[in-house]
C-alpha cells in the first residue's frame, strides 16, 4: 500500500499536475482502491474543520509582510548594506547573498520569497564582477532555504499545527541551527574561493564610514524581527498577533520610506492572495489525503512495519532521513511535510525523540527538498529570475551547499542540544 501511494505521487507529479490536485486525486484513488467507503464525500467537512483554525491565520499575514518589505524597497537597501559589510571576503557578494537571505528570512518566513527577492537583487552582479556563475547562483538558492528554518517560519507554523507542538518553542529551536547553517554556507563559499580565487570575482572595497552609514538600512528588518519574535517571547502577543504586529510595522516603514500607496498595497495584496491560496489549498488537500490514509490503515501499517524492523531509535531516524531525501527529489517541500508528518511523527515521538527537535529536522529536510533536483523549487525560482542559460548551472551550483545542509543534519543527530538549548532555557 505504501509503495502504491509513493508510486502514484511520483507518476502524478511527473505529469506536471499541481501538487494540490495530486493529493486530492491520490486520496480519491486510494479510497476507491482500498476502502470503497466514498470518503471523498466528507471532503467538505474535512476542509471546513481545518480551514477555520486560528493557528493558520499567521500564514497570510507573514506572506503579506514579505510582500510589503519587497515592494517598499527595504529588501534592496538591506542587500546594499550587506554588500558593504561582507563584500570584502573571498567570495564577495556571495556572502552578501547569504547574509541578506538570513535577514530577509527572519522577516518573511518564506523560502521561495527569500530566493526570489535576493535573485532579483543579486543576479545582475554576476557578470559585472566576474563571479563563478554556478557557485553564485547556488548561494542564492541555498540562502533562500533559510526562510523555512529561521523564525518566523510559515512551515514551522504548519508543523506545529499538524503535531500540536508549541510554535514559540519551535521558533526558538530554529534560531541556533538557522544561523549556524548560514555560517556553513558562507564557509563553503570561503573555502571554494580560497581554493579557486578566480571564482570570487571582484571584491567590494568599502571604507569604514560608508559601512557605518549603511547600518541604518539594516535597522528596519531588525526592527521587524524584534517586533515579531520579541513580542512573542515577552508574552505580549501570540504568534498570530505577532504576525499582525509585523505587518503593521512593515506598513509604517513603507510610509517612512514614502513607498506606501494604494498601487503598492494592491500589488502586495494580490501577491498575498495568490501565495496564500496556493498554500492553503495544498494544506487542505493534504489533510484530506491524511484522513484517507488513516482510514485505510496506512498509518498503522507504517507503525507496525517500523516496529517489526527491530532497529534502534538512531537507525530508525537515519532511515527516516533517507526517506525524506528520496521524497524531496520528487515532491514539493511543503506537500512532503504535510503528507509525512502525520504518519511519521507518531512513530518518531514513540521512539523517544522530542517533537520540537524533530520539527527542526523536518525543516532541514524541507530545505534539502527545496534545492534537490529534479523538483527543487528554489532552483526553478533562481533560474526563472535569471531567464537565460541552462537549469543545470543552478543544479550543479547548489551541490556544495547541499553538503553543508547534510552536515547540519548530522550535527543535530549527534547533539540535539543545538536545537533544544534555547527551548530548554526558556520553557523547561
Amino acid at each position: 500500500m505504501l509503495g502504491t501511494a509513493v508510486l502514484a505521487i511520483v507518476i502524478l507529479l511527473a505529469l506536471a499536475l499541481p501538487v494540490s490536485a495530486v493529493m486530492g486525486w491520490l486520496g480519491i484513488i486510494l479510497d476507491q482502491s482500498y476502502s470503497h467507503f466514498g470518503f471523498y464525500q466528507v471532503m467538505g467537512e474535512v476542509f471546513w474543520t481545518h480551514a477555520h483554525s486560528f493557528t493558520l491565520l499567521p500564514i497570510p499575514l507573514f506572506v503579506f509582510l514579505g510582500e510589503v518589505l519587497v515592494r517598499s524597497g527595504i529588501a534592496a537597501r538591506m542587500y546594499a548594506a550587506m554588500t558593504h559589510w561582507l563584500g570584502w571576503l573571498p567570495g564577495g557578494l556571495m556572502h552578501a547573498n547569504i547574509g541578506a537571505s538570513t535577514m530577509f528570512a527572519a522577516n518573511s518566513g518564506s523560502s521561495v520569497a527569500t530566493a526570489a527577492t535576493i535573485s532579483v537583487l543579486a543576479i545582475p552582479e554576476i557578470f559585472k564582477r566576474k563571479y563563478n556563475e554556478r557557485l553564485f547562483l547556488g548561494s542564492i538558492a541555498a540562502g533562500g532555504t533559510l526562510g523555512i528554518l529561521i523564525p518566523p517560519s510559515i512551515n514551522m507554523i504548519i508543523y506545529g499545527f499538524l503535531t500540536d507542538t508549541s510554535i514559540p518553542q519551535l521558533y526558538l529551536a530554529g534560531i541556533i541551527p538557522g544561523f549556524l547553517l548560514a555560517f556553513f554556507f558562507m564557509a563553503v563559499i570561503l573555502i571554494a574561493c580560497l581554493v579557486r580565487p578566480e571564482w570570487g570575482g571582484v571584491r567590494e572595497h568599502t571604507d569604514w564610514p560608508t559601512r557605518f552609514r549603511s547600518l541604518v538600512n539594516l535597522l528596519p528588518p531588525l526592527f521587524i524581527f524584534m517586533l515579531v519574535v520579541g513580542s512573542i517571547y515577552m508574552g505580549l502577543a501570540t504568534p498570530t498577533e505577532a504576525a499582525a504586529l509585523g505587518v503593521l510595522g512593515a506598513l509604517v516603514l513603507a510610509h517612512v520610506y514614502r513607498k506606501l500607496s494604494l498601487a503598492m498595497l494592491k500589488e502586495a495584496i494580490k501577491g498575498t492572495m495568490r501565495t496564500t491560496g496556493m498554500l492553503l489549498l495544498i494544506i487542505l488537500m493534504a489533510h484530506f489525503l491524511n484522513f484517507v490514509l488513516a482510514a485505510i490503515g496506512l498509518v498503522g501499517a507504517v507503525n507496525r512495519m517500523i516496529a517489526n524492523l527491530g532497529w534502534s531509535p538512531g537507525q530508525t531516524m537515519i532511515m527516516i532521513i533517507c526517506m525524506y531525501m528520496l521524497l524531496g527529489m520528487f515532491m514539493d517541500a511543503l506537500a512532503m511535510m504535510i503528507l509525512t508528518v502525520p504518519v511519521i511523527g507518531p512513530v518518531v515521538f514513540a521512539l523517544g525523540f522530542d517533537p520540537v527537535w524533530f520539527g527542526v529536522v523536518v525543516m532541514l529536510m524541507c530545505e534539502t527538498a527545496l534545492i534537490t533536483p529534479p523538483v527543487g523549487i528554489n532552483v526553478y525560482v533562481v533560474q526563472g529570475v535569471r531567464g537565460r542559460g541552462a537549469l543545470n548551472d543552478v543544479t550543479i551550483g547548489i551541490l556544495p551547499y547541499l553538503c553543508a545542509l547534510l552536515a547540519m543534519i548530522a550535527m543535530l543527530l549527534i547533539n540535539d542540544d543545538i536545537a533544544l538549548y534555547l527551548p530548554k532555557l526558556f520553557y523547561r
